[in-house]
């Protein structure tokens, strides 16, 4: 299994931040998911034109089963991933990002600002999340249960979680 991972952030690309959403994202997946699995990362400015190329290539070429990005999904006028995700998604799926917010207003109330989303390309899930590394676990904790089933769903490969961190859920004879 191939899981992208996509920080996008105007300082972190310069080279003026450095990126802990992506390692965060990459260490969450590490704790959770038993499968073995292949992540590969980028690093992309708030640029739609730029997200949208390497959610296509991380999906169409790469053949990532899952992809997640961090970042750009606030309400600046230069956070436009959830308008990536959209473009190259087939399929919306609100229920990821309903529940993200609800999840992240037990922590903060900003957590109305969020604007992320989550949809599918393909037999790839792709989730948008926060850039902030405690909100990434807060979020996936919130959702991730749901994703190895999505994964079945779409034809991916068959991704077990770590029972001890995550339970999956499957239904019955799945």
């Amino acid at each position: 299994m191939k899981i992208g991972i996509v920080t996008i952030s105007d300082r972190a690309s310069r080279g003026e931040y450095v990126d802990r959403g992506g390692p965060a994202v990459a260490a969450y997946l590490e704790e959770v998911i038993a499968s073995p699995f292949e992540s590969i990362s980028r690093l992309v400015s708030d640029e739609q034109e730029l997200i949208e190329k390497c959610l296509i290539d991380l999906v169409d070429n790469e053949l990532c089963s899952l992809v997640i990005t961090t970042g750009g999904t606030g309400p600046a006028i230069r956070d436009v991933t959830p308008e990536a995700t959209e473009a190259v998604c087939e399929r919306l799926l609100p229920g990821f990002g309903e529940e993200m917010r609800r999840v992240s207003l037990n922590f903060v109330p900003t957590a109305i600002l969020s604007r992320q989303i989550a949809g599918t390309r393909g037999k790839c899930l792709i989730i948008n999340l926060p850039g902030s590394p405690k909100a990434i676990a807060q979020c996936l904790d919130g959702v991730f249960a749901a994703v190895p089933y999505c994964i079945d769903l779409l034809g991916g490969p068959r991704m077990e979680t770590n029972p001890n961190r995550i339970v999956a859920f499957r239904p019955k004879g799945s």
